[in-house]
C-alpha cells in the first residue's frame, strides 16, 4: 500500500468525530485531557474556553492527540468563535449535541484546527506488535516490529 492509502486509512480508523486524549505543553510541564474532536478531512477540530490553561498552551502552536492505539502530533492554530465555522459547528453538533449545546455558543469559546505531522499505531501482524510511523508532510510510511521482542 502506498503513504496515502494507509494514512487514509488510519484517518478512516479516527472516525468524523471522537473523544480524544489532548495533551499540551507549557514551562515544561505536559497535561493531558479528553476533549470532543471532529475531523474534516486530514484536520481536527475541537473547541475550548479562552480562560482555560488548555487555551494558553495551545497558543504554542504545538499539541498531540490520542485515541485507542493511534498517536498523533503536530501543529494547532486557533480560528476563532466556533460559531463563525459552520461546518464545525454542523459536524459538532451532529456528533456531540450536547458539547454543542452546552458550549458552542458562549463567548469565551474559540475553535482550533489541529495538523497532524506525525502519527503512529500499535497493530498486529501475525501475532506479533508492529509500530507503524507516517511522517505526514514527507509522505513517509514505516511498520517496524516492536524492538522489545
Amino acid at each position: 500500500m502506498t503513504f496515502d492509502e494507509k494514512y487514509t486509512e488510519l484517518l478512516e480508523e479516527l472516525g468524523e468525530g471522537r473523544p480524544m486524549v489532548l495533551s499540551t505543553c507549557e514551562n515544561g510541564a505536559v497535561s493531558s485531557r479528553m476533549m470532543s474532536v471532529i475531523r474534516n478531512g486530514g484536520t481536527f477540530f475541537f473547541q475550548t474556553d479562552c480562560k482555560f490553561r488548555k487555551y494558553r498552551q495551545l497558543l504554542s502552536g504545538i499539541a498531540a492527540l490520542c485515541a485507542d492505539n493511534i498517536s498523533l502530533e503536530g501543529k494547532v492554530s486557533m480560528l476563532g468563535h466556533p460559531k463563525e465555522a459552520p461546518l464545525f459547528c454542523r459536524l459538532f453538533e451532529k456528533r456531540f449535541k450536547g458539547s454543542f449545546d452546552a458550549y458552542t455558543f458562549l463567548e469565551d469559546e474559540r475553535l482550533f484546527a489541529f495538523e497532524p505531522v506525525y502519527a503512529e499505531r500499535w497493530v498486529y501482524l501475525g501475532g506479533e506488535p508492529y509500530l507503524e510511523t507516517f511522517d505526514i508532510p514527507a509522505k513517509e510510511y514505516r511498520c517496524v516490529m516492536n524492538e522489545h521482542n
